[in-house]
């Protein structure tokens, strides 16, 4: 993990606790999280001391976060600013809506009277629900080097964390890491798949599937190596890995389709923005 401020967390206003909402909550929640309110419709086994609002109307007023976090779906933006606008002109935003700009959000914040709003965007991922997460960050110059602390603390709690300096780059951190882990749970659902093909027990076929992938992606954690120079550790010539690696690696197969589906994924952060 990348090192931040040390200390307890402060409170938050989590807006949003789906799949990436709740990843963040449980990391923050085992690394000790200060009494903080979860603005969400639909979750009710948030512990004690913490709180949850239903909708926007249901948020205490004498509620000071530190930190507003919005982690609902893109679409629901301009349904929801209005309700942590209030918020907003004491605590800064971190904003980890795919596509969603930091100058759009801005915007939306001051049509509704928050002029003094700071926004700071993020890309994490669902490996921070146990402490693995990859989280990406872009902070317009208006933030301090106190709020980008902060975001950094915050997320450290739940994996590493980097920063870019231009926000044009945030559409390949959602493509490549944001919906990365997408793409490897794929890796492994095909192998199981395959190995049921070839014959093996379905349970067996997933047990060395899953625990393959886990395994190999500690071995790079942890390795100073290229991932190409971990590959071809693996690769006798002409043995099974290179017999596999003859079609995964021929040009129309992975080299092409990875390719395609990371700029698929980029080119649909672009359009969420709009």
């Amino acid at each position: 993990m990348t090192d931040g401020p040390a200390g307890p967390l402060p409170p938050l206003l989590l807006v949003g606790c789906g799949q990436m909402g709740g990843a963040m909550l449980a990391g923050w929640l085992a690394d000790g999280l200060a009494p903080s309110v979860i603005l969400d419709r639909h979750r009710d086994d948030i512990p004690a001391p913490h709180k949850v609002a239903r909708q926007a109307s249901d948020l205490p007023d004498d509620f000071a976060p530190a930190l507003i976090v919005l982690a609902t779906k893109p679409q629901k933006a301009a349904e929801i600013l209005p309700a942590i606008a209030r918020f907003a002109r004491h605590a800064p935003v971190l904003s980890v809506m795919a596509g969603k700009t930091v100058g759009g959000l801005t915007a939306s914040l001051e049509s509704v009277g928050t002029e003094a709003a700071v926004v700071i965007r993020a890309m994490p991922n669902t490996p921070s629900a146990i402490g693995q997460g990859m989280t990406v960050c872009y902070a317009p110059p208006a933030a301090t080097e106190a709020q980008r602390a902060l975001c950094t603390r915050l997320l450290s709690a739940v994996g590493d964390v980097a920063w870019v300096a231009e926000e044009a780059q945030m559409d390949a951190v959602t493509a490549v890491s944001g919906s990365g882990p997408a793409y490897v749970f794929l890796l492994a659902e095909l192998m199981e798949q395959a190995g049921i093909a070839q014959g093996l027990p379905a349970g067996l076929a997933r047990r060395i599937a899953r625990r393959t992938v886990s395994g190999a992606g500690a071995l790079l954690a942890q390795s100073e190596s290229d991932a190409a120079d971990l590959r071809r550790r693996v690769t006798s010539p002409g043995g099974t890995t290179q017999a596999a690696l003859d079609i995964l690696m021929a040009p129309t197969a992975w080299p092409a389709t990875m390719e395609a589906a990371i700029a698929a994924a980029a080119r649909r952060a672009r359009e969420l923005a709009s």
